[in-house]
């Protein structure tokens, strides 16, 4: 059994909101010509103070396409972050970040990855 995880960030503070929810349209997420995912269980996660995202199945991402780096990230409500880059450029940016072990709070992104809305193309149909 898996022990709680409880987010220190809304302990601190309970009224903070942060919403997950089934995204309406099926998505493909690609970088140039190449394709990185196409779903359509993709999750739209909104936090007050930032733009929405989407939050990808695992299932649904061409890991072949990325390379895992070794940037981290940590947030007090979802965890602890890591990050993907373009496989074939090698020392490109990150273009995708994850929370493999997420907060108890945020087990709705958990096996999911979030892409940069700058660094892809995003198309809904």
């Amino acid at each position: 059994m898996q022990q709680a995880r409880p987010s220190p960030g809304f302990r601190r503070n309970p009224d903070k909101k942060i919403t997950v929810a089934p995204h309406a349209c099926a998505v493909t997420v690609s970088a140039g010509s190449t394709v990185l995912a196409t779903t359509r269980q993709a999750k739209r996660l909104e936090e007050e103070g930032y733009p929405p995202v989407l939050y990808i199945p695992f299932d649904d991402i061409r890991f072949a396409a990325l390379e895992r780096t070794e940037s981290k990230s940590h947030c007090p409500y979802k965890g602890d972050a890591s990050y993907w880059r373009l496989a074939e450029t090698g020392a490109a940016p990150d273009v995708m970040w994850a929370y493999e072990d997420p907060y108890e709070e945020m087990l709705a992104i958990k096996d999911h990855g979030a892409f940069y809305a700058d660094r892809v193309t995003f198309e809904e149909h």
